[in-house]
């Protein structure tokens, strides 16, 4: 099976007036059709830079990208990117928040615009769609940026922190939402998180990376019966316990090293 994301010897150098910081050195990472990947470590591993390259909106030091077997060059409709806040604008309604990426890529035409209003239904939102975005909870203004990432049917999505800044039961119900939406629609999905539980709970394998410069210390598989499992209950599970403190432990381990 090809990968539908292919990092090779990913190398990122931040350079400021006073100094040039490695940030990611030499880091191989492959992504299969329909895996939902999270990214784990500490701040500053580089996480959300290789989100950022992936995108399309940061090109790497050294090292290539490709997505889909075509190099990355800039951002592309093929990848859709949702970030921990939700960036809505709040002199436009919710449906008009929801379709901007096909306005943006010029496709405002009955049938996406059908699929827009579809996605609102499926996540609840039917009632908010003339609402305006200061009107709605955090958690429904997530579930707003979710439609408006999917209104544009990009196969890979890309998850940086989407839940860090909701209450906890608002977080739990939205990862069983997300997960399951993108499990459904047959989505390939990288998140960053610093939940562990999050990590091991939504996903089908979870990545350590060690602090600057980043690079990948260990990948668990999550077994399957852990993450066939609704997330909420995949904490449930046998060997669910077991998992995050292997996870856990890899990275106190990395941090003892540094």
């Amino acid at each position: 099976m090809e990968p539908v994301v292919d990092l090779q010897h990913i190398t990122h150098v931040y350079v400021s007036d006073r100094e040039a910081s490695l940030a990611l050195d030499g880091l191989d990472l492959k992504v299969y059709p329909g895996e939902f990947v999270s990214l784990v470590g500490p701040s500053g591993c580089g996480k959300t830079t290789l989100l950022s390259i992936i995108a399309g909106l940061m090109k790497p030091t050294k090292g290539e990208a490709f997505v889909y077997g075509r190099k990355v060059e800039g951002p592309t409709a093929e990848v859709g990117y949702m970030l921990q806040q939700d960036y809505l604008f709040p002199w436009r309604t919710i449906f008009e928040n929801a379709s901007i990426g096909l306005e943006l890529t010029g496709r405002l035409d009955q049938e996406h615009l059908a699929r827009t209003t579809a996605l609102l239904e499926e996540m609840g939102l039917e009632e908010a769609r003339n609402l305006y975005p200061q009107q709605l909870s955090g958690g429904m203004r997530q579930r707003v940026a979710l439609v408006r990432t999917l209104t544009t049917d990009p196969g890979i999505l890309l998850l940086d922190e989407p839940f860090s800044a909701l209450d906890y039961q608002t977080k739990l119900q939205l990862e069983d939402l997300i997960a399951g939406t993108l499990r459904e629609k047959n989505k390939t999905a990288i998140l960053v998180t610093h939940d562990l539980s999050e990590a091991a709970a939504v996903s089908d394998r979870v990545i350590v990376l060690g602090s600057r410069p980043g690079r990948i210390l260990k990948s668990f598989e999550v077994p399957e019966h852990i993450r066939s499992a609704r997330p909420l209950l995949a904490r449930e599970q046998q060997g669910f316990n077991e998992l995050f403190h292997e996870i856990w432990r890899e990275m106190e381990s990395a941090g003892n090293k540094e």
